[in-house]
């Protein structure tokens, strides 16, 4: 029969020191990863805060537009619209 043979003490501590090292290293990666998931959520909770932004946005846009059957000019930015005089086209103009 085959004993496996005994561990001098010297094995065991090197082994230990071995399976340390590995637990040590181990325990700083998951540190690194736990730190990676939670720059992600927040990355995330940060790009689903402006989708929902642009969203109100384009509802408001949308909301603004007028009827199909109306012909008036769409003014979707919200901004003022100058009003064109006929009579200021027909002013000559000094150059």
């Amino acid at each position: 029969m085959n004993e496996p043979a005994p561990h001098s003490t010297g094995d065991v501590a090197s082994e230990l020191d071995a399976l340390s090292t590995s637990v040590k290293r181990l325990t700083e990666k998951i540190s690194m990863i736990q730190d990676a998931v939670r720059n992600l959520n927040q990355s995330r909770t940060q790009l689903e805060d402006k989708i929902e932004d642009a969203q109100k946005r384009v509802q408001r846009i949308l909301s603004r537009l007028p009827e199909q059957s109306d012909g008036r000019q769409l003014n979707l930015l919200g901004e003022t619209i100058p009003t064109t005089n006929p009579e200021d086209d027909s002013e000559p103009t000094t150059h």
